[in-house]
């Protein structure tokens, strides 16, 4: 990183909170697996700083968009956006920094009420349709929001489809485009008589996506968010672990959930570990095939 780029990404920030701002320390930090993450130091405040090629400049402004839609909602707290743009070298996002500690199951109770209440209360903010007004990413996988009137079709089209059609283009054939072509024409009857609302979703919400500010109050971040089945975010913090009892509880306290909800989590976390195959690899095709062939398992 260049002082040119710094001095260009100061003069932006200072151009949005109309305030000078000038670099006193740059520290990089460690974490990211697809951007580069630094904490920029000023006498006039402190900032967290997302770095990528400059092709990337629309994927910041994408997330950027998801961080104030959520912030909007005046539930769950995430980083404020300041503001993001390119330099000569790097597109940058810039969000407030805040001091934050890893979310887990061992966090305490309180954190984890907070959660699942905070959580179910961004999700009843609604839209008229599922999708976002954008694409976005997912990982760093386009993430395809047309807006649709129709859950099943949205995410037969736009989740399972697209992502099978990227594992087609990554050479990955036979047992799982079978298993997958299947799954698509039934997806129907594996969401009848389940008619979600299209919720405002974080949309990558898995437990390195979640942290603790100093006085446990929980925060998200890096967002995927659209408007789709809230199952999908709490099918997403399954996949991985990291999320309290307590925090589902929770949860369901606030807005409990619809029933069959085991079987459709499966259905929504495939579209996560499709990307995972086309991300990372062959080491979750496997994992793909076994939950294709689980949904369909449920219809003999």
């Amino acid at each position: 990183m260049i002082q040119t780029d710094w001095t260009t990404i100061a003069t932006q920030i200072a151009e949005v909170s109309g305030q000078p701002f000038t670099p006193v320390t740059t520290e990089p930090l460690a974490g990211g697996c697809i951007n580069q993450a630094w904490h920029l130091q000023g006498e006039a405040g402190s900032y967290f700083v997302k770095l990528n090629s400059v092709k990337h400049q629309e994927m910041f402004a994408a997330e950027m968009d998801g961080l104030q839609a959520m912030a909007k909602t005046n539930t769950i707290k995430v980083p404020r956006p300041i503001c993001y743009g390119t330099t000569a070298n790097h597109a940058y996002l810039v969000l407030e920094y805040l001091d934050l500690k890893r979310g887990s199951a061992n966090n305490g109770d309180l954190a984890s009420d907070r959660l699942g209440e905070l959580l179910a209360a961004m999700h009843q903010c609604t839209a008229p349709h599922f999708g976002w007004h954008r694409n976005n990413t997912i990982g760093s996988t386009e993430q395809i929001n047309r807006q649709s009137d129709d859950w099943v079709s949205f995410w037969s089209q736009h989740r399972l489809a697209y992502q099978l059609e990227l594992a087609a283009q990554n050479g990955h054939y036979g047992r799982l485009q079978q298993r997958g072509e299947k799954l698509l024409g039934v997806i129907g009857q594996l969401l009848d008589g389940h008619y979600p609302q299209p919720s405002l979703l974080h949309g990558d919400l898995w437990s390195g996506n979640y942290a603790l500010m100093g006085d446990g109050q929980p925060v998200i971040f890096d967002p995927a968010s659209y408007y789709g089945d809230r199952e999908t975010d709490l099918a997403m913090t399954e996949l991985f672990g990291g999320f309290s009892p307590r925090f589902y509880q929770a949860y369901r306290g606030a807005w409990p959930l619809d029933e069959g909800y085991q079987q459709r989590k499966i259905l929504y976390n495939l579209y996560h570990i499709l990307n995972h195959l086309n991300l990372f690899g062959d080491g979750y095709r496997s994992q793909a095939e076994t939950m294709m062939a689980r949904l369909l398992a449920e219809l003999v």
